[in-house]
């Protein structure tokens, strides 16, 4: 009897235990309040109670309540650490606490003619509150007034302008852009003064409210590349933005090629470069990188230095890149095509000397080849994630330590490890870091085509690049234009470096655009008043 009770107190409780059919499904939080979307009203302590409801366990936002001139109450509202909190205290506290207002005088005539701040906006409602808030700018609210005063005094910690990284030079500027994005036109400003350069400014990220510029110049950029950046820029719709990265895979044309099809610089001096070709930058901040569109392949491949060296070295190194671009994508396919298929196009001493070298390696030449590129790509990996002080040395001496060992052990060739070394050494000619990491990406496929078809395989996979190149768009631009006009003068900055004094036009990326951008008869000579 005692265990019929205690079943049926069982059933009991499942009988009344939630179905998951009659539980209430939570709702979706809405990216911004409801309250935020109100206007100001004239009572101060309301007012002062939404914006603390909205800022609710905010720790950082601070509440300063003072009395204007010993009349009017008020209400200073900031975010500790975003505001320059000295300058608050110089230029908005000590005056306003002043009791000496003339009889005939407003206070807000008073308010006006003490605080001492070069910007200063009105604002109505708490949604421009709560923006002015987030970027720094303290917010005055005071007793009676539908509207507050923003106060242009933030001020947070930043780093200071340091040479790129990632790309470095031996002749040129020597700055890069830092992640904040005021800095970042500040130096774009500093190089081109005209003011037909443009900086249009919105917000993307329904929590972070990223500030993004389009910058570009009027005259020499197509209106229609603008507005199709512009467009791309306003369908994003994500909880936030973080890096230029993320930007880049939202607005590019494919995003499954391997290629890139924006151009990323931390250089100031290659943005203005290519703003002055008519191209549209976008600025990120949070970031120092820059997004460059259109861009096409030959751009990933040029560097900045190759402008500001003589015309023949530029020319001289230009052609050794695309060199070792090519040793970099095909130079272990064709090892092992050679190897595996076609034995008779190597001269026969060489044939016994890597014969005699793989005498004792278990493995074909494929899988000999793919042990050892990844293993290579490790080590670079490795080597570029840890720290700086052990990186470069962890990535050599592993290298060199696996290499001789695998080739003791009998796991690999000497030949195999000379080739990826050598393919190694020819992928970091690449100035772009995405450029290079494409053309890593697309080795593989080519040694396995290598490994299963020969020769003919990887001619199948260089057609297949091609192919997909040449039906690649950024915004609008192929790929591969430039080369495929039959306009010589297009080519003065693709396969060669032509002097400056030459490349008087610029490249046509979309429409009508600016064609020349110097004078003509530039050529240094006697006839110029040149002779010595």
């Amino acid at each position: 009897m005692r265990e019929h009770n205690l079943i049926n107190k069982l059933f009991k409780k499942m009988s009344t235990k939630p179905t998951t059919q009659n539980l209430v499904q939570p709702q979706p939080q809405q990216p911004a309040n409801e309250m935020q979307q109100q206007k100001l009203y004239p009572d101060l302590q309301k007012n002062e109670e939404l914006l603390r409801s909205i800022y609710d366990n905010c720790s950082d936002v601070i509440y300063r309540t003072m009395l204007i001139a010993g009349r009017k109450k008020a209400v200073l509202i900031y975010i500790e650490g975003l505001s320059d909190e000295a300058g608050i205290e110089d230029y908005v506290i000590v005056p306003l606490l002043r009791e000496d207002l003339e009889q005939n005088m407003d206070i807000s005539q008073f308010i006006e003619q003490n605080i001492s701040v070069s910007q200063v906006n009105t604002v109505n409602t708490f949604t421009k509150c709560v923006e002015y808030l987030s970027n720094g700018n303290p917010i005055l609210l005071c007793d009676n007034e539908a509207s507050a005063l923003a106060l242009g005094l933030c001020k947070w910690e930043k780093r200071s302008i340091e040479e790129p990284v990632a790309e470095v030079g031996i002749r040129g500027p020597r700055e890069g852009f830092t992640e904040t994005l005021r800095v970042t036109t500040s130096q774009i400003r500093r190089i081109i003064k005209s003011p037909q350069l443009k900086m249009e400014a919105m917000k993307i990220g329904d929590y972070t409210q990223t500030n993004v510029v389009i910058a570009y110049i009027t005259g020499l950029v197509d209106a229609t590349l603008v507005e199709e950046v512009r467009n791309r820029l306003k369908r994003i719709q994500i909880d936030g933005i973080l890096e230029s990265g993320y930007i880049e895979e939202l607005i590019e044309d494919a995003p499954y090629s391997p290629f890139p099809q924006l151009l990323s610089t931390e250089r100031p001096d290659v943005t203005c470069g290519s703003l002055l070709e008519g191209r549209v930058a976008i600025l990120i901040e949070g970031t120092p990188f820059v997004l460059i569109a259109p861009t096409t392949l030959f751009s990933l491949f040029q560097s900045a230095e190759d402008y500001y060296q003589r015309f023949v070295i530029s020319t001289l190194i230009r052609w050794l890149r695309y060199c070792f671009m090519l040793v970099s994508l095909m130079l272990p396919s064709i090892y092992v095509a050679l190897l595996t298929f076609h034995q008779e196009m190597v001269p026969s001493s060489l044939l016994i000397s890597m014969a005699s070298a793989r005498e004792a390696v278990p493995f074909p030449a494929l899988i000999e080849a793919m042990l050892m590129e990844v293993t290579f790509e490790a080590l670079r990996e490795a080597g570029v994630r840890l720290p700086k002080q052990v990186g470069a040395a962890v990535s050599i001496v592993g290298a060199l330590v696996i290499g001789q060992a695998a080739v003791q052990a009998g796991l690999v060739s000497a030949p195999m490890v000379i080739v990826v070394a050598i393919t190694g050494i020819a992928s970091f000619m690449v100035p772009r870091y995405v450029s290079g990491i494409a053309i890593r990406m697309l080795r593989f496929p080519l040694i396995i085509l290598a490994g299963t078809l020969g020769l003919l395989g990887i001619m199948l996979g260089l057609i297949a690049i091609v192919l997909h190149m040449c039906s690649l768009r950024s915004f609008g631009v192929p790929y591969l234009s430039s080369l495929a006009t039959p306009n010589p003068s297009e080519w003065k900055d693709i396969l060669i470096r032509a002097p400056w004094w030459k490349m008087d036009t610029r490249p046509r990326l979309t429409g009508d655009y600016n064609k020349f951008r110097q004078g003509t008869g530039q050529k240094p000579g006697p006839e110029q008043g040149n002779d010595t």
